[in-house]
């Protein structure tokens, strides 16, 4: 059972942290950091104290998409966000109307044939649901260049509990690598957004690795928190090979953000070696499924009806993220994606050794 029910509106970040005073940097939020059901409190800035020689850290490069777009439904205006690229070259994309703040909320009646009228000339036909679970997202085709009108007229996606528009750079991590075919995330993988350079460069210096993975993520449900929609990825063969390595001599494989743990746990096999892989995943990591390369995971603070916390608690197991969850609440610590962040780490026992890939 969770012991919230709903964030409180004031604990919801509104603006990035390097906005909220002078001199403060991305890594000026906060870090909780959970070890089984003990639970202690530091500032981001402390991460490399708190991580060892030999860990390493999955890191999520894809980029972040201007995936927000103004458009016109007959007389009606809408928001068309821009989710995943098919392989048919269709779009999953969800409508949205405005709602006054420059922001939106989902946008109901939508039906197959529903035509969109793009900036420019272009036009996107809503063709049939990306899934029989709802009609929230459409496959929809356009007659133009996606990609092409993101970049000239897209914005980053954004939700009521911001204050206002931010640039694409303020969504975009210190990780985020352009992809060879404009693909990206139509939502910023979070968890690493408080990474700067010298902060990485640290990390380095004493003794903490990092394997890059790709995951594209598709647009997340604000209200309903549905469980992710298949989506892309790829585990380059170098980070699959440091990945075991790291496991084999007994070091600890923390992930980076919900997208790296579905990345790398999508290119594991049930023996739990990964292996370099790449395409779609429709993997859901849950308490019952497990984890199978994964120690530790990094992450923001999610809603208590998000299916990400059955991933955490495939990680850490409830009364871990009960614990923490309980401690961030009552510590005040902001939620969302330009909130703090939540380290979770095997419990510290002297007497068990590695197994399976976890100890907790």
């Amino acid at each position: 059972m969770r012991t919230f029910v709903r964030v409180p509106e004031g604990l919801s970040a509104r603006v990035p942290v390097e906005q909220r005073g002078p001199g403060l940097g991305r890594d000026a939020v906060r870090l909780l950091v959970s070890r089984g059901t003990e639970v202690t409190h530091h500032g981001f800035r402390e991460l490399p104290l708190l991580l060892r020689a030999g860990d390493l850290l999955v890191v999520n490069t894809s980029p972040t998409l201007a995936a927000a777009v103004d458009g016109r439904v007959g007389h009606a205006r809408v928001v068309v966000h821009f989710s995943t690229r098919g392989d048919d070259g269709r779009w999953a994309v969800e409508l949205r109307e405005p709602d006054g703040r420059g922001t939106t909320r989902a946008r109901t009646g939508t039906r197959a044939d529903t035509e969109v009228v793009l900036p420019g000339t272009g036009r996107l036909v809503l063709e049939e649901p990306v899934s029989p679970r709802g009609e929230r997202l459409w496959w929809a085709r356009s007659d133009g260049d996606v990609l092409t009108m993101l970049r000239v007229h897209g914005r980053p996606i954004r939700y009521s509990y911001t204050e206002h528009d931010q640039p694409l750079s303020v969504y975009q991590t210190v990780f985020a690598l352009p992809s060879p075919d404009g693909s990206g995330s139509a939502e910023m993988p979070s968890a690493a957004r408080p990474f700067t350079a010298g902060l990485v460069a640290e990390l380095v210096s004493r003794g903490v690795q990092f394997a890059p993975v790709t995951l594209h993520t598709g647009v997340a449900s604000a209200e309903a928190h549905e469980p992710p929609y298949p989506e892309r990825f790829a585990v380059p063969e170098a980070s699959a090979r440091l990945i075991n390595a790291v496991r084999a001599s007994g070091g600890r494989v923390v992930a980076v953000g919900t997208t790296a743990v579905r990345a790398v746990e999508s290119a594991a096999g049930p023996d739990g070696v990964v292996r370099a892989a790449e395409g779609w995943t429709d993997l859901v990591v849950t308490p019952e499924r497990g984890v199978r390369v994964v120690d530790g995971l990094l992450t923001g603070l999610h809603e208590p009806e998000a299916s990400h916390l059955l991933m955490l608690e495939a990680v850490a197991g409830q009364a871990t993220v009960d614990r923490a969850y309980e401690e961030a609440l009552s510590g005040l610590y902001l939620w969302h994606e330009f909130g703090d962040v939540h380290l979770i780490l095997p419990a510290e026992n002297p007497h068990t050794e590695r197994c399976d890939g976890n100890s907790w």
